[in-house]
């Protein structure tokens, strides 16, 4: 187990976690009319990085521990971490965009589930108990909580509607950098781990397979897919503590935080 502390950020810097927060959510407010059937996973993170550059932010994914792009694009089966590629998006299909901008050196991190053409019910559902999980978890976050109740709620939820939850990847402490402390994870026993204060900034990125919940990396050292190759869907917000609950850096300003994804509505 980790004994490296957990950052505490003042309140006044949450200001500057809202401005890195608010544009990862713009960038995948901004890819949402772009996801469509025919268009490839490296045409998508072109656009997003054009985006980024455009508002003289950087693309924290982009040559950080070697990876190659500036977006995680994970299709169907690929748990998180999927290299944008010549990969064309088809009918049915299912997909996580996953983006991390660093605005003035503090970093936003969130990511969307998108769905193209007629996926299958169970697809669907998928994506939803996904999005629901997380939001779930992000309300009882306030002083007192511990992570463990954040894994047991998410945890509970997703095994009741028969879907398992990834055990190997999970959220981490964000700010000035890209991955800190605490480690949060999606699964786990209520009352235990590391008690929330005010000031703990964090994402929650919950995983849910359709099959089982372990995984595979694939050759690229960085493709993370189900080991029994069913359906996987994640969400993530980055949030932080506050004296009476949380603040929430990464929500849609267009309403936009989950398919079916209804452009022009607020």
């Amino acid at each position: 187990m980790s004994t490296k502390k957990c950052p505490e950020y003042a309140m006044e810097d949450y200001r500057h976690l809202r401005e890195a927060g608010a544009l990862a959510a713009y960038i995948l407010d901004y890819i949402t009319p772009h996801v469509v059937e025919g268009i490839s996973t490296i045409e998508l993170d072109k656009l997003c990085h054009e985006e980024i550059t455009r508002h003289h932010a950087l693309a924290a994914p982009l040559n950080y521990e070697g990876y190659p792009n500036a977006t995680c694009i994970s299709v169907n089966h690929v748990v998180c971490h999927g290299i944008p590629s010549n990969q064309k998006l088809a009918n049915g299909d299912i997909l996580n965009i996953d983006i991390t901008v660093i605005v003035n050196g503090w970093y936003g991190d969130s990511s969307r589930m998108y769905t193209v053409g007629k996926v299958s019910n169970r697809a669907m559902e998928l994506v939803d108990a996904a999005y629901d999980s997380l939001m779930l978890a992000i309300d009882i976050v306030k002083p007192g909580t511990r992570l463990g109740d954040i894994g047991h709620a998410i945890q509970s939820f997703a095994e009741a509607r028969k879907f398992s939850v990834v055990r190997d990847y999970c959220g981490h402490g964000i700010g000035r950098v890209f991955h800190d402390e605490p480690l949060v994870l999606h699964f786990g026993s209520p009352g235990t781990g590391m008690m929330l204060k005010p000031g703990h900034v964090f994402t929650i990125e919950p995983m849910l397979n359709i099959g089982g919940y372990k995984t595979e990396l694939l050759a690229d050292n960085w493709t993370v897919v189900t080991k029994d190759r069913s359906l996987s869907a994640q969400f993530e917000h980055t949030l932080g503590v506050t004296a009476d609950g949380c603040e929430v850096f990464t929500l849609s300003r267009m309403g936009l935080d989950r398919p079916p994804h209804k452009l022009g509505q607020k």
